[in-house]
């Protein structure tokens, strides 16, 4: 909370990064362009969220003073040359738009604008922003809400035959006004004046639907174990001679109850997979419970960005217990390489990902790209952090772990497996078990990828904290369902088909992340 006592006072502002409008992860330092820059850059200490999220903050040159009005004043002049100039209307072209930042208030704008020509043949002319006018509202001591505009300034026009060089001459204005409103408010005032379209609403009727559903396939589900299950559980507690009395009768899951709890193949690799799924489950939980307490800024996404690394360190144990708990309950040997392999199975894919991503990013100088410091500070957070506590994690599983105390005894020969109609295939199970957990929440992850991939900004916490429950109860009816449906079937194979059948919606997601993403570059 930044007060300034003094008339005289000198506010900094900070110049940070310029991209296209509608490309937000296509960011560049704004000092990349042929603007004023001071001679030698001073760069501002920056949070690890806020070099995540792209920021490369730097000291401007301009003087702004508190509660002093500046009209027209000079802020340097620039020799464009024609290299320059091209860039300039590349620029302006893509709708490069800058972002400033006064007392951790963002500033936006655009650094030109276009004016259509005719259209056969095309033509069109570009012109540059020159001039900015500061609007700085105030309480006190405190500064509440900053803007920034163009208007009654000409623009100088980017010609395209410019041969040689241009002089340019760069201004600004600043303008202090008095409110009454609040410094604990001034998020509220910062999303009233938007640069970016805010379209962002609760959606009741999806969030109803999604309820309907969600009680329609409980009840569903309760059905089934009341109904069907409830006079079968106690033949499991029967002699071998009873059982097989009563087998001459028994058809569907009731035959396999010898196999149904037989261990899956790659065991490891399957309890690699629990083990991280618990942990991004706790992992999304504590965002979420984080969020709802109103500890992070809706209006700047660094903060979530650092609490998720840190989550994910601190949260890898879970990873490791779970995974290792489970692996010896199935009677694993080799702990060791289960517990390597579940500390690799989401990072090493993902630094991979990432490594190409970053690389690219780096190559064209964009501000996406991590800078060896904050790679070195993840780095060590993995391998002094995120590592050792997977290990603990995977001894503690492993000490503590009991047998695995299965309801019906596995015969040693397995039941020969028979055919089931394409409706009962395993690619079947996946397309129900992966559609219906996807139409319960496919409206709110439309939203929450237009705030990864554009410009919205998610702050509806208290809705998507609903959607995630239902999304968790769905996914848990559909897999005891379709789980039923295969064991119907005499098929006991049902260990990696329930991780597949409900884990299917990912695919749903990806596709809606990729139709977002083309909706937001275009």
């Amino acid at each position: 909370m930044a007060k300034y006592h003094d008339c005289n006072v000198t506010i900094v502002m900070y110049v940070n990064k310029v991209g296209p409008y509608f490309n937000p992860h296509e960011t560049y330092h704004y000092y990349s362009l042929p603007v004023c820059r001071p001679e030698k850059i001073e760069h501002k200490s920056l949070s690890l969220g806020e070099v995540l999220d792209g920021d490369r903050m730097a000291v401007s040159l301009y003087e702004i003073l508190f509660k002093k009005d500046e009209e027209r004043k000079t802020l340097c002049k620039v020799v464009l040359k024609e290299a320059d100039v091209q860039q300039l209307r590349s620029a302006i072209e893509d709708l490069y738009y800058f972002e400033f930042a006064i007392d951790q208030l963002p500033l936006r704008g655009f650094i030109g604008r276009l004016e259509e020509g005719s259209f056969l043949p095309h033509h069109h002319e570009v012109y540059l922003w020159v001039h900015l006018h500061f609007n700085i509202e105030y309480n006190g001591d405190q500064i509440i809400a900053v803007n920034v505009s163009t208007k009654e300034h000409q623009p100088v026009k980017m010609d395209e035959d410019i041969h040689g060089s241009i002089n340019v001459t760069f201004t600004y204005s600043v303008k202090w006004f008095k409110t009454d409103l609040p410094y604990e408010q001034r998020a509220k005032r910062l999303s009233d004046n938007r640069f970016f379209p805010k379209t962002l609403e609760i959606h009741w009727l999806s969030i109803i639907n999604s309820m309907v559903l969600v009680f329609l396939l409980i009840g569903f589900v309760v059905i089934i174990l009341t109904r069907v299950l409830k006079n079968d559980f106690a033949r499991y507690n029967m002699d071998d001679e009873e059982l097989d009395d009563l087998d001459q009768d028994d058809n569907g899951w009731k035959t396999i109850h010898t196999d149904v709890f037989r261990f899956p193949r790659y065991k490891s690799l399957f309890c690699s997979i629990l083990g991280v799924g618990a942990q991004f489950l706790a992992l999304a939980t504590g965002i979420l419970l984080m969020a709802l307490c109103g500890l992070f800024n809706v209006h700047k996404h660094g903060s979530m960005n650092t609490a998720s690394v840190i989550l994910y360190a601190f949260t890898s144990w879970i990873a490791g217990y779970v995974s290792s708990r489970m692996y010896k309950r199935m009677n694993g040997e080799n702990w060791v390489w289960n517990v390597n392999l579940t500390t690799c199975l989401f990072g090493a894919p993902f630094f991979v990902i990432w490594s190409v991503e970053n690389t690219v990013a780096w190559a064209y100088h964009s501000t996406q790209a991590l800078p060896a410091t904050t790679i070195i500070l993840l780095g060590a957070m993995w391998i002094f952090g995120g590592y050792p506590l997977t290990v603990l994690g995977g001894i503690f599983g492993k000490n503590f772990a009991g047998g695995f105390d299965a309801p019906c005894r596995t015969k040693n020969i397995p039941r020969e497996l028979p055919e089931v109609p394409w409706y009962r295939s395993a690619f079947a199970h996946m397309l129900i078990g992966g559609f219906l957990p996807f139409s319960a929440i496919s409206v709110e992850l439309y939203y929450i990828f237009a705030t990864v991939w554009g410009r919205e900004q998610y702050t509806l916490y208290g809705v998507l904290f609903v959607v995630f429950g239902i999304l968790i109860s769905v996914t848990m009816c559909v897999s005891i369902a379709l789980t039923y449906f295969q064991l119907s079937t005499e098929d006991y194979r049902w260990w990696w088909r329930s991780i597949f059948s409900a884990g299917s919606t990912g695919a749903s997601s990806y596709s809606t992340r990729s139709s977002t993403t083309s909706n937001a570059r275009t």
